[in-house]
């Protein structure tokens, strides 16, 4: 049954204790979809110092001990997330976020506040330092003219990748990856029709990306092609594929540099969820 719809009129979120003294997750939440009520397993009633771990539930008890019921303002599934708007004067919103950590589904209930916590925790490797940990990225066998990464605090191996030119592996397991373009190459599989293959390979990856050297500008300037035709093209591609963004770096330095950060950024957070499941 999909989930995905807006808020029922007059409906509720539900807070109850967990009736399985077995179950490592000792409250259950209600979430009041369109298509039919979303019940989850959940460490913490609401999400207050951290993210609250969740697991889906068979279903909601014919006698629950309720903790609260609270009015919803707004209960919208959009895309991986679910956004939660309660109708009280404190603790009002919060969203529970869907994603997959080694093959399996992993749910995480937060909020603004636990939101802001958990961002120092997500390190971005900076710029070579002394001492400093490599971010270990693997170069497509297939890559060229591959970047080096010399000027960052990375390293790099071959190996071929099922999408993309770069990418990063966590308990050897691809997390995230990244498609490099020059423009003449953008142009060109636009045109021919290939880069759609590309990008629905790359959407095969949870986190994954196609990165552009050089300005969006130049896509109205391409010679033998009609002013705005790359850029119809394009569109139509980024909306069938809303998960791939198309990213577009100026220079190939500043690609370089962000295929670093993303990449960087993708492992951090596939870090952060498996100890997040630890705890």
């Amino acid at each position: 049954m999909s989930e995905q719809g807006a808020a029922v009129p007059a409906a509720t979120f539900s807070v109850a204790h967990n009736p399985d003294p077995e179950s490592k997750l000792p409250y259950l939440i209600q979430l009041p979809l369109q298509a039919g009520a979303l019940v989850l397993k959940a460490a913490e009633p609401w999400p207050r110092t951290a993210k609250v771990y969740c697991h889906r539930a068979e279903g909601w008890p014919e006698r629950p001990d309720m903790i609260e019921e609270v009015p919803v303002r707004a209960c919208v599934r959009r895309g991986q997330a679910v956004d939660l708007v309660l109708d009280r004067a404190r603790e009002t919103r919060s969203q529970i976020v869907f994603t997959t950590v080694k093959g399996r589904e992993a749910i995480f209930w937060q909020s603004p506040k636990t939101t802001r916590r958990s961002r120092p925790a997500v390190r971005v490797p900076a710029r070579r330092a002394s001492g400093a940990r490599d971010l270990a990225i693997a170069v497509d066998t297939r890559e060229r003219y591959p970047f080096r990464f010399s000027h960052q605090q990375a390293s790099t191996y071959r190996k071929a990748l099922p999408a993309g030119d770069y990418g990063v592996e966590h308990d050897g397991e691809l997390v995230a990856v990244v498609e490099r373009k020059a423009f003449s190459d953008l142009a060109a599989t636009l045109v021919d029709g290939s880069l759609t293959y590309a990008l629905a390979e790359l959407a095969t990856v949870d986190r994954a990306a196609l990165v552009v050297e050089d300005r969006y500008g130049a896509v109205f300037k391409a010679p033998f092609v009609a002013p705005g035709f790359l850029a119809d093209l394009l569109g139509a591609l980024q909306v069938r594929y809303p998960q791939v963004p198309i990213v577009f770096c100026d220079t190939r330095p500043l690609a370089e540099e962000w295929t670093f950060r993303f990449l960087g950024a993708a492992l951090a957070r596939a870090r952060q969820a498996d100890d997040a499941i630890g705890d």
